[in-house]
């Protein structure tokens, strides 16, 4: 048997799933394109999650996209994160043109344009339907991220959180959480909470304040409160086929840490909601982290453990996660431990750090009787990756150089007023576009302020009215103290007998002279 038929063999018997697959590609050795050699990924092992790496420009983008194609046409839900916004053309059917089929020929297939349902979301709620969350459903250890707060600070957002759930706050808002900072500090209840929670500093305090401002003043206050998205509407379909949701960051690509960690509270709310399904046929939902190496860059080290439990424990919920990144090193070595199916698109070597970089990678991959790994990674195309994923059983397949197979959607953003028809037309962006003001944290604050103020002030009324009854009284038992010392004075005393005796003369005079008369 030749080199060519024993390759094809190989990749054939390694990728050769029973069940429901995604086709990426056809396999390629000694630069040649091996159409019978097809590379396929069982659906049963998406859960099992994922990596898309490569440098800039490689093709990782048109491979997300090529399955998530894929995935809605088996009817699976896709949420995608969409950096630059040009994944919103997943809505419409492609373009044919010689290139493209000229790369579905070189696989053996027919290129065949085709749109999938997509709803589009975004943090602004200037692309897309609003996507929001509670203060209290992003929890302390990722609002704390978001605010870059240090390991004192989070802590006493671990209290803050505790306290409100302990009173029955509800922090929907940051409003909600400004004032219950200001109620723990200095407020009424820096008092309450000493002995049971421990005291607040001011300073602590005014920090958290001043970081909560600064994200206002960005504009993305509007992502916390209600209406809170609801993860259900991740799963719905059209007609059969997933629905690919979309979340368009194109206008806050700069707050990496907001939009990575908005994800993260997606998936822990998944995580935290969705019941135990164990192994499915296929996934109930895949997600699609783009830009992956900002949700790790200079975490801490709460946050990567929040991480790496999520991944190790979701897959059991029938969901799956790629990350997409330059680099495998990206990744912390705990999660990249359990992203089971590869796409490793080109690496560059162009500095030692890439060299590095290449040789760690190079070394996560088994050994091929086909390839030397560093040299295929340095020398593949655009559209090309190299691939090792899980096949049925859970066992890595044989490595494989691959030339992957085109989408079949626009590559590309939609036109300004496709998009606005799409949005328009969408009943969630109807749903979100809402804002709705519950009673929360801080009108109960508010409320127990008032009160406390009302109370403080009929105290005070009361102990002033005291105060001036208690002088009232004093300046009266002075008034009669002097008095009765006039009275009881020896002069006084005498001038008294001689008062009284006179006036009783007079009437014994008066009396003696009226019996003169009878």
């Amino acid at each position: 048997m030749d080199k060519q038929a024993l390759f094809t063999e190989k990749i054939n018997s390694s990728y050769s799933p029973q069940g429901a697959f995604i086709y990426l590609g056809a396999g390629i050795l000694d630069g040649q394109i091996i159409a019978p050699a097809e590379i396929n990924l069982p659906l049963r092992m998406m859960n099992r999650h994922g990596l898309i790496a490569g440098a800039t420009g490689t093709g990782k983008t048109r491979t997300l996209q090529l399955i998530a194609e894929q995935l809605s046409d088996a009817g699976v839900p896709v949420f995608m994160l969409d950096v630059k916004g040009d994944l919103s053309g997943l809505n419409q059917p492609g373009t044919s043109n010689p290139k493209l089929e000229e790369r579905a020929q070189q696989l053996g297939k027919t290129f065949t344009p085709n749109g999938f349902p997509v709803e589009l979301y975004s943090l602004s709620g200037k692309t897309g339907a609003q996507m929001r969350a509670t203060v209290i459903e992003f929890g302390p250890v990722l609002l704390s991220k978001i605010l870059d707060l240090n390991e004192t600070q989070t802590g006493v957002m671990a209290v803050i959180f505790k306290y409100a759930d302990d009173n029955k706050l509800p922090l929907i808002d940051l409003n909600d959480l400004k004032k219950t900072v200001s109620y723990l500090s200095e407020g009424p209840g820096a008092a309450e909470i000493k002995d049971s929670y421990g005291s607040i500093s001011s300073a602590t305090a005014g920090t958290i304040l001043r970081k909560i401002v600064a994200i206002e003043q960005q504009g993305l206050g509007q992502i916390f409160g209600e209406t809170s998205f609801d993860i259900q509407d991740l799963f719905d379909r059209v007609d059969g086929k997933g629905l690919i949701s979309l979340l368009n960051i194109s206008d806050v690509q700069s707050q990496t840490v907001l939009y990575s960690t908005f994800l993260l509270s997606l998936l822990v709310e998944l995580f935290n909601t969705m019941p135990e399904v164990g192994d499915l046929d296929k996934p109930k939902l895949v997600f699609f982290i783009d830009e992956a190496h900002l949700l790790f860059k200079d975490s801490p080290k709460a946050f990567l453990e929040q991480i790496e439990t999520i991944i190790k424990l979701i897959r059991s919920k029938g969901i799956g996660i790629f990350f997409c990144t330059q680099a495998p090193t990206d990744i912390p070595p705990s999660v990249l431990a359990q992203l089971g199916n590869r796409v490793q698109h080109a690496l560059r070597a162009f500095t030692p750090n890439d060299a590095e970089a290449l040789r760690k990678t190079v070394s996560t991959y088994p050994k091929s009787e086909f390839y030397e790994i560093d040299k295929v990674l340095t020398s593949l195309g655009t559209g090309q990756a190299l691939i090792t994923v899980l096949n049925e059983k859970g066992i890595p397949t044989e490595v494989a150089a691959t030339h992957l197979t085109p989408p079949r959607a626009l590559m590309g953003p939609l036109a300004d007023a496709d998009c606005q028809k799409l949005m328009q037309g969408s009943s969630l962006y109807t749903k979100y576009q809402q804002t709705i003001d519950p009673s929360s944290a801080y009108d109960i604050l508010t409320q127990r302020i008032n009160e406390k103020l009302e109370a403080d002030t009929a105290l005070k009324q009361q102990q002033e009215e005291a105060k001036a009854a208690a002088r009232q009284a004093k300046v009266s038992r002075n008034e009669k103290s002097v008095l009765e010392e006039v009275i009881n004075a020896p002069i006084t005393r005498q001038i008294g007998r001689e008062i009284v005796r006179g006036l009783f003369g007079m009437l014994t005079g008066k009396k003696s002279r009226s019996r003169s008369l009878f």
